[in-house]
């Protein structure tokens, strides 16, 4: 018999209906609930009792190998957060953090409790943008200018080098354009922002497009300047060739949560 653990999604400021809006959620394992803090009564730990046995170490380890299953849970998970994110101020927690039991989990809302309502606060009211830049360093270069009568044609050779020369020139302007469009960006949230996370470009089978990934923050803007942010961080590329400029959002704070609460054994704690 697969025995049952508790998933955590985040911490959240308990508000009227909470509950019960989350029973209809649909989360990684069985139904959305809360766990309240006996400490403080405004706090609560969002979670759903999940089957041990996909979140024992080496099983989880399987599966963080496995596309198809990670994307699953990630979505579940976001999915919830987000949901929240709608009725309340949440602290999002990091994917797969598990407890043996909701007895255990309120153990560690108690113990944190003036933490997370410190963060809770810093939080309110703010949401975060996702801003990727995107470089195509493959654009096609001119073709060198056809040789004048008195130099002669050129020769395979020496054209060859010249295309290169050009194709070089090309990538080297498509990357000081992106440099400039990321210092748009920069600007953009040192006027609207009160935070900025810095994350690894996407490269791999984490990239989406044939085209680089230069840049990969997240802005934690308060939601009366969102829009404001928004709009003019999406114009950071106007006028730059090869580069684009990429807004998702308005999120809950993922980037901005302080790290979150261990586990217990035998799970393997909170998954980066």
């Amino acid at each position: 018999m697969n025995e049952l653990v508790t998933y955590a999604y985040a911490v959240a400021r308990d508000a009227d209906g909470l509950a019960e809006y989350a029973a209809t959620l649909t989360g990684v394992g069985e139904s959305v609930a809360l766990v309240t803090s006996d400490r403080d009564a405004s706090i609560v730990l969002v979670v759903s009792r999940v089957g041990a046995d996909d979140f024992q170490e080496a099983a989880l380890k399987r599966h963080l190998e496995d596309m198809a299953w990670l994307e699953a849970v990630a979505r579940a998970h976001h999915s919830v957060i987000d949901a929240l994110a709608t009725r309340t101020d949440v602290l999002p927690l990091r994917l797969a953090t598990v407890y043996l039991d909701n007895a255990r989990a309120r153990e560690v809302l108690d113990d944190r409790a003036a933490v997370f309502d410190e963060q809770l606060t810093r939080l309110a009211g703010h949401v975060e943008w996702g801003v990727k830049i995107y470089a195509d360093p493959s654009a096609p270069a001119p073709a060198p200018a056809p040789a004048t009568a008195e130099a002669g044609a050129l020769s395979p050779g020496r054209a060859y080098l010249l295309q290169r020369r050009a194709q070089k020139g090309v990538r080297d302007q498509v990357y000081r354009a992106a440099q400039q469009a990321a210092e748009r960006v920069e600007a953009a949230g040192r006027q609207f922002a009160v935070g900025r996370a810095r994350h690894r470009v996407q490269q791999g089978d984490l990239a989406t497009t044939g085209d680089e990934n230069v840049l990969n923050d997240a802005y934690l803007v308060s939601m009366d300047r969102a829009e404001s942010f928004r709009s003019e961080a999406a114009r950071a590329a106007e006028g730059l060739q090869g580069v684009r400029v990429e807004i998702t959002g308005p999120w809950a704070p993922y980037s901005f949560a302080a790290a979150s609460p261990g586990s217990d054994p035998p799970m393997d704690g909170p998954i980066a």
